[in-house]
């Protein structure tokens, strides 16, 4: 790392956070748990695999058209726990308050947490609260870390991925991300954009089921850095080329219209509610139909393929008939997304 201080870049979830990660956190607390870099840590505890998983949610705003930072706490570690293809069960919930937030504001907060926690059929079993001096904080940060069980024969993992998959996205893009950022610029449109942040467990539970265990290999869900940046790492993790379709990635109007208005690529703006899963091609079908069934996956299509050549590369088809990169977010589009 060429800075000698930490900046907004370093928390993008693009190329600058991974250096950090990698060249200071890993070195310090290396073990073939960490190493993984998966959503979550996958371990094996007297003869069941779990996956453990923990994330700080610092949004801004705090509230937001279709949540606030309360159940996207909630969701987003439901979220990373199912990605490793685990259940979700039990969660932790750690709040750090600054002093003057209302006790009305924190009531809404914590009510729609427990809303949230009660759709994923997971509970809450641990926390702690702390509250920080007036202008030590910004109103409230969560922090929500949880456990699931991984069922047998189930294993995905970010180099998992192999030539042939075929590339599920389970919905629209840059719902979240274009949402916050015209909340927090006070941006109004006509029409209305909304987050997406949804729990993804039980989709993923669907999918398992219509389909064999070992025909699904990776899943993740586009956070921070969006569709682009996970890709890349998916790339990156499994040795693997990447080509997608800019013509079969689904993206509302209304998104693609504040994106082009203000100058934003929506591969690289954060969900909340979406993943990208990578299919065995016989297994497609089915993952895509179940997919489909699930009320957060309506809009799911297949919008490419893991192909031979490139390994580490990911290729866009554009809708004019050419061929270009995708590299990973070099640094931060929006902070404070999550």
């Amino acid at each position: 790392m060429k800075n000698d201080k930490i900046l907004l870049d370093h928390g993008s979830g693009g190329r600058i956070s991974h250096s950090l990660t990698k060249d200071m956190m890993l070195p310090v607390f290396d073990n073939d748990i960490l190493a993984a870099l998966n959503d979550g840590a996958i371990f094996e505890l007297q003869g069941r695999r779990f996956a453990f998983s923990t994330d700080s949610y610092t949004v801004d705003p705090i509230f937001f058209p279709g949540g606030n930072i309360g159940d996207l706490a909630i969701n987003g570690t439901v979220n990373d726990i199912a990605m490793c293809g685990a259940v979700p069960l039990y969660l932790s919930v750690g709040l750090i308050i600054e002093e003057g937030l209302s006790l009305a504001d924190l009531e809404t907060i914590v009510n729609d947490m427990g809303r949230a926690a009660r759709a994923a059929g997971v509970a809450v079993i641990t926390g702690d609260t702390k509250v920080v001096p007036r202008g030590t904080a910004d109103r409230i940060f969560i922090n929500t870390s949880g456990l699931g069980l991984i069922s047998e024969g189930v294993h995905v993992a970010s180099d998992n991925a192999r030539a042939g998959d075929k590339i599920i996205l389970s919905g629209t893009v840059a719902d979240h991300g274009i949402t916050i950022l015209t909340q927090r610029e006070g941006l109004s449109f006509e029409t209305s954009l909304q987050s997406d942040s949804a729990p993804l467990n039980h989709m993923v539970e669907k999918m398992f089921s219509a389909a064999a265990a070992a025909g699904i290999h990776v899943l993740r869900d586009p956070t921070r850095g969006g569709v682009g940046t996970a890709l890349n790492e998916i790339a990156e993790k499994s040795e693997i080329g990447i080509e997608i379709d800019e013509d079969q990635i689904p993206l509302k109007d209304e998104v693609a219209a504040a994106c082009e208005l203000l100058g934003f690529d929506p591969l690289y703006l954060a969900n909340e509610g979406k993943l990208l899963a990578f299919v065995a091609a016989d297994c497609v079908d089915a993952v895509l139909k179940a997919i489909q069934s699930d009320p957060c996956g309506k809009d799911a299509a297949v919008i490419g393929q893991v192909i031979e050549d490139h390994p580490g590369k990911v290729f866009l088809k554009t809708r004019i008939g050419g061929r270009r990169i995708v590299d990973m977010l070099a640094g931060e589009q929006l902070p404070r997304i999550c």
